[in-house]
């Protein structure tokens, strides 16, 4: 089923089936690609196909694991700045990274799997938010880094 096919389904449905397909479509912008492509810098940023993997990794578990979950960063072994959740460690490999960016995705389906969309919850530094309000969170920073995907895969092909 696509997305659009969700149009009819509840807000809930929807929210989950936009999240995945972002989710499913960032994985694939790695897809056979080597390592060396995966970490080239094609910008004068840090970020890389990789990082970009590495950095949304990181945003899902501060969304889903502090925010909602209520562990603190520090705690939960990240680092403190998004900047930061870019940076590759000479140990990281596609298949470490692959690894924790599905792990860090499985972990979110569970925290929110018994959480309506109002439920509030009170682990953001910001302030209170709802369930609701994470996704489209969540949503809107998949998208905007898929789109930066798409656009150092295309510049990696092309070279």
């Amino acid at each position: 089923m696509g997305s659009f096919d969700v149009l009819l389904e509840d807000e809930r449905t929807q929210l989950e089936a936009f999240v995945e397909e972002y989710r499913g479509a960032f994985e694939r912008r790695l897809d056979g690609l080597s390592d060396e492509q995966l970490r080239r810098r094609l910008v004068p940023s840090a970020t890389t196909l990789l990082g970009l993997l590495k950095h949304v990794t990181w945003m899902q578990r501060v969304w889903f694991e502090e925010c909602i979950g209520g562990i603190p960063r520090l705690e939960l072994g990240l680092v403190r700045s998004p900047e930061e959740s870019f940076q590759l460690a000479d140990d990281d490999t596609v298949a470490s990274v692959t690894a924790a960016y599905r792990a860090a995705c499985a972990t979110a389906r569970s925290t929110v799997a018994d959480l309506t969309l109002d439920a509030v919850v009170t682990g953001h530094r910001g302030g209170d938010r709802t369930v609701r309000w994470v996704y489209l969170q969540v949503l809107r920073e998949l998208a905007h880094h898929c789109g930066h995907a798409d656009i150092l895969r295309e510049q990696i092909l092309a070279n």
